[in-house]
């Protein structure tokens, strides 16, 4: 009997020749596996694609929500009505310094209230706007309500932030009453015509909307509440301080975004409309002046070394001259009571 030698079988015998050959159909069938993975890459780069377009619009909206105006609309101003006194208000006027900035440049008229003033800074020129009660170019048809708004929350009446060179970081401690008088004041001044030119701000700086990220760093709106711990005649003091004259805006230092520096504040700061530096008024600087003689200064201009004060402070002192003096022995006693602070560098 002649044995036959059988070979090994080998893992291909079951298949059939025609799905083993090169180029048949089995190649095909590697070729859709390849497709079908390129099908796939491309299907998780659309999703990928997709999901990272839904992403920016949610991130846009939420940035669109949180830096919205209204947001920071002030519901005390529904508090606020039309029947204040004019009387009252001719001194918030004064308190508030609001003819420095407001009264058009080159005239002597304070009460000129056109507005057009220049205040630079690093971001770019800002200008006083015309607060008269012009109805087309000032403030004629604003409501009370409307410029609580603007004082209070930095809010104009068709829903824009203002940008805080107008100091409404400041403004926006007034009291209800204080707001009301104000704008019964303002209505008995004369009518301006005319605006000023617009700000002219760096790019990035002139997108309004991007002043919600501002408020949200630094903007503290909010009544300021008595303190037990002193007299009547000092919380007033402060209230006029902090609140209507506003003096930290000058005599504080600022960050790259335009905030107050809390370790600088009352110590001193860069005068925006010339090379000059607003002095520190803490008791580091004036620690030598009595109370008296500060409320001298803020009616005469009248320094203890009988120098006179310069200028924006000249400006400063026309408004205080007009206040009672009560008010500004009570300034006197806020101020002489800040803590020593150094001055910072230029």
């Amino acid at each position: 009997m002649q044995l036959v030698r059988r070979r090994p079988r080998c893992a291909h015998d079951d298949v059939p020749h025609s799905l083993s050959r090169p180029g048949r159909p089995d190649d095909r069938g590697r070729a859709d596996g390849v497709l079908a993975g390129v099908g796939g890459e491309r299907v998780c780069g659309r999703l990928w694609l997709v999901s990272g377009i839904i992403g920016l619009c949610v991130a846009v909206a939420g940035v669109w929500f949180i830096t919205a105006p209204a947001r920071f609309a002030s519901a005390e101003a529904q508090a606020v009505s039309d029947s204040g006194d004019a009387v009252r208000g001719k001194l918030v006027f004064a308190a508030g310094d609001c003819a420095s900035c407001h009264a058009s440049p080159g005239q002597s008229d304070r009460l000129h209230l056109g507005g057009g003033l220049a205040l630079a800074s690093p971001y770019g020129t800002f200008r006083a706007p015309n607060i008269s009660p012009d109805l087309a170019d000032g403030i004629g048809n604003w409501t009370a309500k409307d410029l609580a708004n603007a004082l209070l929350r930095g809010v104009s009446p068709d829903g824009r932030h203002y940008y805080p060179a107008f100091p409404y970081g400041s403004f926006a401690h007034m009291r209800h009453e204080d707001v009301q008088d104000l704008m019964a004041y303002l209505r008995t001044l004369p009518a301006v015509k005319g605006r000023p030119p617009e700000h002219e701000l760096n790019l990035v700086f002139g997108i309004r909307r991007f002043v919600g990220f501002w408020k949200i760093l630094y903007f503290k709106p909010g009544p300021i509440a008595a303190d037990p711990a002193h007299d009547e005649r000092w919380n007033r003091g402060r209230y006029l301080s902090e609140a209507l004259a506003h003096c930290a805006e000058c005599h504080s230092s600022r960050d790259m975004f335009g905030g107050i520096k809390a370790s600088t504040r009352y110590a001193g700061g860069q005068d925006p409309v010339g090379a000059g530096f607003y002095p520190n008024i803490t008791a580091a600087r004036l620690g030598d002046w009595s109370e008296p003689q500060l409320a001298e200064m803020l009616k005469t201009g009248t320094t203890p070394k009988h120098a006179r004060v310069g200028s924006s402070m000249a400006d400063v002192v026309t408004n205080t001259a007009m206040l009672p003096e009560s008010d500004r022995e009570a300034i006197a006693a806020f101020v002489k009571s800040l803590p020593s602070r150094p001055t910072p560098n230029p």
